[in-house]
């Protein structure tokens, strides 16, 4: 913390960051570190992040698989289902991750921590993004073990291994995205309980008014609209694409004609957005 004289008085302030881009690319990296140490050494909050997306599959699979048609096929078809349904399933985790990541945060102020970061001469977002980066390494693992359930249950790729990685490319990139509006939340309500709480009531309504468990076309037809052009359903639509998995009846909208550009115009708009506010939240935050 530097001291500065005021009209006679000592006043502290906060330190000037170091360096230019390469040093907050650096403060980040090292607060990166710290939150996966700190993973690491809790391990159960890894496995059961893990344990409710592989439930979804299991219940959406077996249990509504048999009864849900996709438009397009002549009956249901549990097998032609489960294909429909991992795209929705992948972008659902990816995008409940935003949950932890605002507790994480919501902790740490409360703890004081994030005083105590603000109070050192590092880069002003170097501590969410570093938040963020740490938060992307365990959904990236979340998904490797989820692919391996979907793909034990029956779920196959059909275009090829390139455009299988693309897929996955969006899910982090659309996971990244969510979890800035995670920290913005996170900074945002004073106790982790609330940041959970906050950072889940929103993900509801928006992953299921979308076209991830069933087809926008057999939705009313205002929230059919509102599906299509839900960010969540152009991801879930470019991974279904790029899988080469079944798409039902595609409406005419233009997230869903494009759903590739889409899904990556959603994240940067959604990354640009809340990581400006976030970073700007962060510099007047108090524990």
């Amino acid at each position: 913390m530097a001291v500065a004289e005021e009209s006679g008085a000592t006043v502290a302030t906060a330190p000037r960051p170091r360096g230019g881009p390469l040093a907050a690319v650096r403060d980040s990296l090292v607060v990166a570190q710290r939150n996966l140490i700190r993973m690491m050494r809790i391990p159960e909050v890894v496995i059961f992040g893990l344990i409710q997306p592989i439930m979804f599959v299991v219940l959406f699979s077996y249990v509504f698989g048999g009864a849900i048609m996709v438009p397009g096929q002549a009956s249901a078809d549990a097998n032609v289902y489960r294909e429909f349904l991992m795209g929705g399933i992948f972008a659902q985790t990816v995008t409940f991750a935003t949950a932890g990541a605002g507790a994480g945060i919501a902790d740490d102020m409360h703890k004081g921590l994030i005083d105590r970061f603000r109070s050192l001469p590092m880069a002003r977002g170097a501590v969410l993004t570093g938040r963020t980066l740490a938060d992307l390494v365990q959904t990236a693992l979340t998904l490797v073990v989820l692919a391996i359930v979907a793909l034990i249950v029956g779920w196959r790729v059909h275009d090829g291994i390139l455009s299988a990685l693309g897929a996955f490319g969006l899910l982090l990139l659309l996971g990244y995205a969510f979890s800035w509006i995670g920290a913005l939340i996170g900074l945002t309500v004073r106790t982790p309980e609330a940041a959970t709480s906050g950072g889940l009531i929103w993900l509801f309504p928006l992953t299921f008014i979308s076209n991830a468990f069933v087809p926008s076309s057999k939705m009313p037809e205002f929230l059919g609209h509102i599906a299509d052009w839900n960010p969540f359903s152009a991801t879930v639509q470019a991974c279904r694409e790029l899988f080469g998995n079944p798409q039902g009846v595609v409406s005419d909208a233009w997230p869903m004609q494009h759903p590739v550009p889409a899904s990556v115009l959603w994240s940067v708009v959604i990354i640009v957005v809340f990581r400006t506010l976030s970073v700007r939240k962060y510099r007047s935050a108090t524990a």
